[in-house]
């Protein structure tokens, strides 16, 4: 008898099974495929970096270096290297989760996960099938790629993120369908490889439920990296004709206008997975969205059944995954963890990165709250001047009256770390006032976060 069995070895997952076994739970870990790590290891996070790194390094080499002085001849893009440093990447971390199984003395069966009732799961496979009793079960079974009708992947010339990554061959032309974070960073490194690229968005702006000036200004960098975008536009249909030739059929107001590319990308965003669990047999019901409902403290409507990540409701984010799974752990030992799930950063890995932590302008300003709004340009700091990296901005929102940091937003290179400093400052309540009053290494982009708050209170800036 177990005292958990997680099913699903992703972010969410393995996270949860580590802290149940650190708290001296006995813990099973279920996973269908040969490697554990799940989608954010295997075919997301990690493999997706692994080649904007690539990428990033082959844009600079063939458009940066000479004016840093450093003369190369004859760039070329080894694409199959790239795959391959890529898979290495992959296969050091999948191992790195097995070696953690181990040294915490988790059980980890592989196959497909499902309930026979609240305290037996079958994990079946090409062995047979092998019961497992479990005083409390943990879904974490993530998330598939999402498509609508008339866009399903082929996975041959329509392709998800997951083929995606695993290309042959660099595309002469891409259609990316979905102008969100997958279709920004995948579109990122083949644009980089020399791709032409164009974005179909079916809404007015990039990056909607971000921060306004995000969306406006990340369309602007992109572009100048040679990405297209065709904002409004709806898609009607997507053929592969078979002779490496996709047809994009798109609406634009009554108007059909037609794209033709060697690929197309759908990238509309995931969804969640539950195939093959048998809820039904438990009595747990999945919502209009396929996510398993769970109340604030992740359990189902069958008590000793909880539910994490991609599964639940909330933003697809792998760290997010990873809370909600030590949340579980530390609430089936007894204990009264919490989560503040409005000061859960966001990330998007293009160059420039983007980062976001708490309120956008517009969820503040339609609230009726009222606000002080502190912004820097990126391209204002000798940094930045000396890299050559001077897109974007950091900004920064208060409250008027008491002057607390609601919102931080941010285009800037080394987004993803810098808004870790937001991230703190408003767990703990800070004002705007108080991260302009902490002394910022100079130089650095750090010094950015301290301008915009100087903004937000109605400071000068110290830096030109």
């Amino acid at each position: 008898m177990y005292d958990v069995v997680v099913i699903g070895s992703g972010p969410g997952g393995y996270v949860s099974a580590i802290r149940c076994a650190q708290l001296g739970l006995k813990t099973a870990l279920v996973e269908k495929y040969a490697t554990l790590g799940g989608t954010c290891l295997n075919v997301g996070c990690i493999p997706s970096k692994a080649l904007l790194d690539s990428s990033e390094h082959f844009y600079n080499a063939t458009h940066h270096f000479a004016e840093h002085g450093i003369e190369v001849k004859e760039v070329k893009a080894n694409f199959r290297q790239m795959i391959q440093r890529k898979n290495d990447v992959v296969s050091q971390t999948c191992t790195g989760v097995k070696f953690l199984m181990d040294k915490n003395k988790i059980e980890v069966h592989h196959g497909t996960g499902s309930f026979i009732d609240a305290t037996t799961v079958a994990v079946t496979s090409d062995e047979g099938v092998k019961t497992l009793q479990t005083k409390n079960t943990i879904i974490a079974t993530g998330s598939k790629p999402n498509f609508f009708p008339g866009m399903e992947p082929d996975k041959k010339r329509i392709i998800t993120s997951t083929e995606a990554l695993s290309l042959s061959e660099i595309p002469k032309k891409m259609v990316i369908i979905g102008g969100g974070v997958i279709g920004l960073e995948l579109g990122s490194v083949y644009a980089r490889l020399g791709t032409e690229v164009e974005v179909v968005e079916n809404l007015p702006t990039l990056l909607g439920t971000m921060d306004g000036m995000i969306g406006k200004e990340l369309t602007k960098i992109l572009k100048k990296e040679g990405l297209k975008f065709y904002f409004d536009h709806q898609v009607q249909k997507v053929s592969n004709l078979g002779n490496q030739t996709v047809v994009v059929a798109l609406d634009k107001k009554g108007a059909e206008i037609i794209f033709e590319a060697d690929y197309c990308l759908v990238a509309v965003g995931r969804k969640a997975y539950t195939n093959g669990l048998g809820l039904d047999k438990v009595g747990i019901t999945t919502n209009a969205r396929g996510q398993v409902e769970v109340n604030d403290h992740l359990q189902t409507n069958v008590p000793n059944i909880y539910a994490v990540g991609d599964v639940v409701r909330g933003a697809m984010l792998a760290h997010k995954a990873e809370e909600e799974g030590v949340f579980v752990a530390e609430w089936i030992a007894g204990q009264k963890p919490h989560i503040n799930y409005n000061l859960i950063p966001g990330v998007i890995y293009t160059w420039p990165e983007v980062a976001s932590v708490g309120k956008t302008e517009e969820e503040l300003r339609a609230s009726g709250a009222e606000i002080n709004v502190g912004s820097f340009p990126i391209k204002a700091l000798g940094r930045a001047r000396a890299s050559m990296d001077t897109g974007g901005f950091i900004k920064i929102i208060s409250d008027k009256k008491t002057d607390e940091v609601l919102g931080v937003h941010m285009i800037s290179a080394r987004a993803a770390d810098l808004i870790m400093e937001a991230a703190v400052a408003m767990e703990y309540r800070a004002s705007a006032e108080d991260i302009a009053r902490i002394c910022h290494p100079h130089p650095t982009y750090s010094e950015a976060v301290k301008e915009a708050a100087l903004g937000a209170t109605g400071n000068r800036y110290l830096h030109s």
